[in-house]
């Protein structure tokens, strides 16, 4: 249990996606990681491609994954760093500029350049979420990192826009504020991710990152260490639960658990020898397949997958500029055979990426599944706005929740159940 000292300074992240809710707690510590204090998974009912579909579902998969991190971190929540992803998301790169008023870089002549590049036109009912600094030039001096300082008469700004649907904002928003939290503040995911998962030579060489979830996969480019392209695909896991589920006539549930239990991407990779069960509809009796006969429905799916994000790489003009390759991350990349596929694709080095640069639950969170969830740590960490998050007192949460729309709808006992059966269910 975290102390009452420290308690003030944890952050929590909060990555509300199509086929779960993750809600992770954790703890900066002095050398710039995190001490990962507690994590709360269910899974999501009421999301779909990575916008809310069902208020009131995902009112309650959020406060099931608030309520266990609270109870494994032992502390309270208030405010939240929540990621966003969809379809609905585009990005753009932009430039500004303004002359420097005192001949040398101030921080208010760094915020006017920035203004200015983000003062481009954006379409009527999208919001801006990030405007992120790729680079600076003053005068005819290009390619600096940090201006602050350096004497001109002239400052550009280049930056990467992203932005978001009003109403899909506002709806994540309303379901948080709904379980009676604060949003700290609104994440592109794939960003996030880049925070748990990508080292900085990675950042510096040129990579592409791939984040496949439940519901979109979220693409995100960076060469001479800033992000220079996001994007999002439509298709993920769960695209490949249904191919299995419509092939092999099986229930989705059940296909769900051939797929995490016995897919694999690569057909030549997987045995025409091993047998699954895989149950029938209704109450006719379950039939026998081979693994093999299984990837040869899988594979197609990660296939049409790797060659649209390359077709997208290659639209980006960034293809020729990603010498550190693809860098694979979410619950849909652990899948057996799917570096190898994807490897042949790209025909560049790919690996598949976990959490890095955490403490605490480590174990639990090397893990591709939580790439968003830990990087949504990360970001607010390095954007130092949580102050607010967290108090310790389970005193006070009683008369606060009191006030909010919020109720504990399990007694304690059964609280403690669950997170018995999450950590049977996970290791």
């Amino acid at each position: 249990m975290a102390g009452q000292s420290n308690a003030s300074n944890m952050v929590v992240g909060l990555d509300i996606g199509t086929s779960k809710v993750v809600a992770i707690v954790g703890q900066p510590t002095d050398d710039g990681g995190m001490e990962i204090a507690g994590i709360g998974s269910h899974p999501s009912r009421g999301m779909k491609k990575g916008v809310v579909i069902n208020i009131e579902s995902t009112v309650q998969s959020i406060q099931r994954a608030v309520e266990e991190a609270e109870l494994m971190a032992g502390c309270d929540i208030h405010s939240v760093h929540v990621g966003i992803a969809g379809s609905h998301i585009s990005s753009m790169n932009s430039d500004g500029v303004v002359a420097i008023k005192e001949r040398e870089v101030t921080p208010s002549d760094i915020e006017r350049v920035i203004d200015s590049a983000r003062a481009r036109a954006i379409m009527e009912g999208q919001r801006i979420l990030h405007v992120l600094p790729q680079e600076y030039a003053i005068d005819a001096q290009e390619g600096i990192r940090e201006p602050l300082g350096m004497s001109g008469v002239r400052l550009e700004a280049r930056v990467h826009l992203v932005t978001a649907a009003l109403n899909a904002v506002q709806n994540i928003e309303k379901c948080v504020r709904r379980c009676g939290l604060e949003v700290d503040d609104i994440i592109l995911e794939q960003l996030a991710s880049s925070h748990a998962v990508l080292t900085e030579d990675e950042r510096e060489l040129g990579v592409c990152m791939v984040d496949i979830g439940g519901g979109t996969t979220d693409i995100a480019v960076f060469t001479e260490g800033a992000i220079r392209h996001t994007a999002v695909i439509p298709i993920a896991g769960d695209q490949v639960t249904n191919d299995i589920a419509m092939a092999l006539r099986t229930p989705t549930q059940y296909a769900e658990d051939i797929k995490v239990k016995y897919a694999c991407a690569l057909t030549q990779m997987a045995s025409g020898d091993e047998l699954i069960k895989v149950p029938s509809v209704g109450d006719r009796p379950a039939r026998d397949l081979s693994r093999q006969a299984l990837a040869q429905v899988v594979e197609p799916r990660y296939e049409e997958l790797f060659t649209l994000v390359r077709e997208e790489l290659r639209r980006s003009g960034y293809e020729d500029l990603v010498a550190a390759g693809i860098v694979l991350t979410g619950g849909t990349s652990r899948m057996e055979g799917v570096g190898e596929l994807a490897e042949e694709i790209f025909h560049m080095p790919v690996r598949i990426a976990c959490p890095q640069n955490v403490r605490g639950l480590a174990d639990v969170v090397r893990n591709p599944i939580y790439s968003t969830g830990v990087g949504l740590l990360l970001y607010g960490m390095n954007n130092a706005s949580h102050s607010r998050g967290i108090t310790q007192s389970r005193g006070e949460e009683h008369s606060r929740r009191g006030h909010s729309e919020r109720h504990m709808t399990d007694s304690l006992p059964s609280a403690l159940s669950r997170i018995r059966g999450w950590f049977r269910g996970n290791f």
